[in-house]
């Protein structure tokens, strides 16, 4: 019988309460397992005076505990597995004593008869146990005590649910950021491919991708064209495969396999180059070329995003090559020369000529192409409002296919003028266009805004194209426009391209450019031009014409790289009177 005063005992019980409230507050706040762990066996050995207690976490797919946190001599070490005799029966129960439930128990706690387990749980799932020894006084524990402590398991298993979930959302945040830096490497890659027609440039590529992006110094890519199959690139590779063991890797009938102890007798070339994973690439539902991969440099096994992304890198590559054999195969020179004088007349018929004249602005723009036929596009256009539209885009490939898109492009932005839409809506529209209607390797990086007359307002949205330089006038800092979304036509749109909207005063200038400007190469291709270099000029110059501005980004060009253009190059340049 306890000899508290019912205003001591009334003191204490609020003590306890309060002890709770701010217990919940900071379990339920922190997302670290570790930290609630730790403080759930803090607080009930501080509280009962147990000099050992330990946290057992249920493990689903196996039936079994885990010991996740422990504190005291004779406790199982953390991460020692402990399994209950009757686990069921043991999950229906708030509270389980050793010495006096009929449940049976496995001896928990070296030494210890008096357990008491008090069960982790959610409204939905069993989590684990928190598992106490016996109090110091070989005392059971009053029921008080037992209220108390089953208020703070369930606080703890809240945080217990929450810290969970967080580690999990953690965890899928990674993968999406991973899977967001494949997509522009492969991107990237694709820009790459589609320019070149050389397939042992490709193939350099191709390693330097393997080796840079997956560290992987041992693969072999063989090719079949026509009946004729071929190692056409390979890294740290020793001899080449027998036709017996090239068609027997074709014929299997899965396009990844991994390479085990039965494989590798029956192929001693993958045993030799102690090659990993073999994985098949497809070209119109035949298999035409195999990609072998050995250990990855840094040691780490192979997952199943890593095995989609060399799937996609190989179909890049694959495709890459293929595309120059059909053009040594099929296309002949005079033809070539036809399409792109066509292709020439749509690229130009695309272009405003002549550049219009708008009220308060001094205007230049030009595209120069490396290639008959190139890939970049620009507009100037008056709303029907009496405001002006400006765009420039870059659409991946050249000829016939990116002049045509390049059309569909400026089509789809002067049906969208007259309509009463916001940039980003419109963006919107054409994106899902872009991606529905063109084949999957064709994107175009693409910037547009409006400029409204009344204010010197500029709205635009930045479609993953090289951000626009603002050079405010009386001001050495430039910033650039880059409030957008990604790529046109890669993806669905998922989330709405964000546009924004700046004011412009006399004397500032905007440059929109291309990246034939700021990666054009040295001669010997060592370094590119850059945005540094591009916002250094501007800013020489900012005292000139538009047009003089524009001609000195040329010529500046021209000189870093002693007239050898690789892209083409598209400038807009707008200085405000």
């Amino acid at each position: 019988m306890s000899s508290r005063t019912p205003e001591i005992e009334d003191r204490h019980s609020r003590f306890e309460l309060k002890t709770l409230l701010e217990t919940s507050r900071l379990l339920i706040e922190s997302h670290d397992m570790e930290f609630v762990l730790n403080n759930l066996l803090l607080i009930t050995m501080g509280k009962l005076l147990i000099t050992k207690a330990m946290v057992l976490i249920y493990q689903p797919g196996e039936e079994n505990y885990v010991v996740s946190k422990s504190k005291g001599r004779g406790c199982p070490e953390e991460g020692t597995k402990v399994s209950f005799p009757e686990p069921e029966r043991a999950r229906e129960r708030s509270i389980i004593r050793q010495d006096t439930d009929d449940i049976a128990l496995p001896e928990i706690i070296e030494g210890e008869t008096q357990c008491t387990l008090f069960n982790l749980q959610t409204s939905n799932h069993h989590l684990g146990f928190l598992c106490l020894g016996a109090k110091g006084n070989k005392q059971p524990l009053s029921d008080h005590e037992r209220e108390f402590i089953e208020s703070l398991v369930i606080i703890s298993s809240v945080a217990i649910a929450n810290s969970r979930m967080f580690t999990e959302l953690r965890r899928i945040n990674r993968m999406l950021d991973r899977k967001v830096y494949e997509l522009n490497t492969l991107f990237d890659l694709s820009k790459d491919f589609n320019m070149m027609v050389d397939r042992d440039e490709i193939v350099r590529i191709f390693k330097f991708a393997m080796l840079g992006q997956m560290l992987i110094r041992k693969f072999f890519f063989i090719l079949q064209q026509g009946e004729e199959r071929s190692m056409v690139a390979a890294s740290g590779i020793k001899g080449e495969p027998s036709e017996e063991e090239v068609e027997k890797l074709f014929g299997f009938e899965k396009d990844l396999v991994e390479v085990g102890d039965e494989l590798r007798k029956k192929v001693p070339f993958l045993e030799n180059n102690e090659i990993k994973a073999v994985i098949g690439l497809n070209f119109q539902s035949d298999k035409i070329a195999l990609v072998g991969v050995g250990a990855r440099a840094n040691g780490e096994p192979y997952s199943k995003s890593d095995y989609n992304f060399l799937r996609s890198l190989g179909n890049l590559a694959l495709l890459s090559i293929q595309k120059t054999y059909l053009l040594e195969e099929r296309i002949e020179k005079e033809r070539i020369e036809e399409e792109l004088n066509i292709a020439k007349k749509i690229q130009r018929g695309l272009l405003p000529d002549p550049i219009p004249e708008i009220e308060g602005l001094d205007l230049a723009a030009t595209n120069l192409s490396s290639y008959q036929v190139g890939g970049d596009y620009f507009d100037i256009a008056q709303t029907p409002d009496s405001n002006y539209l400006f765009a420039i885009g870059d659409v991946t490939g050249k000829g016939v296919p990116a002049a045509l898109l390049m059309a569909n492009l400026q089509a789809m932005l002067h049906v969208l003028l007259p309509i009463e839409i916001t940039l980003g809506e419109a963006t919107n529209q054409i994106n899902d266009i872009m991606y529905h209607n063109t084949p999957s390797d064709k994107f175009i990086t693409f910037f547009w805004g409006k400029y409204y007359n009344q204010n010197k307002s500029f709205k635009f949205v930045n479609a993953g194209h090289n951000p626009p330089i603002w050079l405010k006038n009386g001001e050495n800092k430039a910033e650039e426009l880059e409030e957008g979304g990604l790529i046109l036509g890669a993806m669905p749109t998922m989330t709405p391209y964000k546009e924004q909207k700046i004011s412009l005063s006399s004397g500032d200038i905007l440059v929109f450019f291309t990246d034939g400007v700021t990666e054009a190469f040295n001669p010997d291709q060592s370094e590119e031009y850059d945005e540094k270099r591009l916002t250094e000029c501007i800013r020489r110059n900012r005292d000139r014409t538009a047009k003089e501005i524009q001609d000195a980004i040329i010529d500046d060009v021209n000189v870093f790289t002693q007239e050898t253009q690789y892209d083409d190059i598209t400038l807009i340049v707008i200085k405000v009177k």
